[in-house]
C-alpha cells in the first residue's frame, strides 16, 4: 500500500530523486538529503505506514531486518562509532 501524498512513497516509486544505497522487495535505503552526520542513512519499509501507531505483528519481520540493516549499511558507507570518555565512564 502506498499513499500518493507520502513523501517517502514517492521516493521508493521514483517520482522524488534519491542516493539510493540498498533496495529489496521490502525496504529502500537512501542517504538524507540535509546529513546530519558524515553517513546518514533513511532506511524504510516500502509499505506504507502513517504513524507508528499503525504497525502491527505483521511489520515486525521487516522492522526487525530494517534494524539488522542499519548498522551493516552504515559500515560499508564508512560510518564508524567512537566513545568519547563521557561514554565510556558514567
Amino acid at each position: 500500500m502506498q499513499d500518493p501524498d507520502c513523501i517517502f512513497c514517492r521516493i521508493v516509486k521514483g517520482e522524488i530523486p534519491s542516493r539510493k544505497v540498498y533496495e529489496d522487495d521490502d525496504i529502500y535505503v537512501f542517504h538524507d538529503i540535509r546529513p546530519q552526520a558524515p553517513v546518514h542513512l533513511l532506511l524504510i519499509a516500502k509499505a506504507h505506514r502513517a504513524t507508528m501507531y499503525d504497525l502491527t505483528d505483521d511489520d515486525a519481520p521487516v522492522l526487525g531486518r530494517i534494524m539488522v540493516l542499519a548498522g551493516k549499511l552504515a559500515r560499508e558507507q564508512g560510518a564508524f562509532w567512537r566513545v568519547t570518555s563521557a561514554e565510556a565512564h558514567p
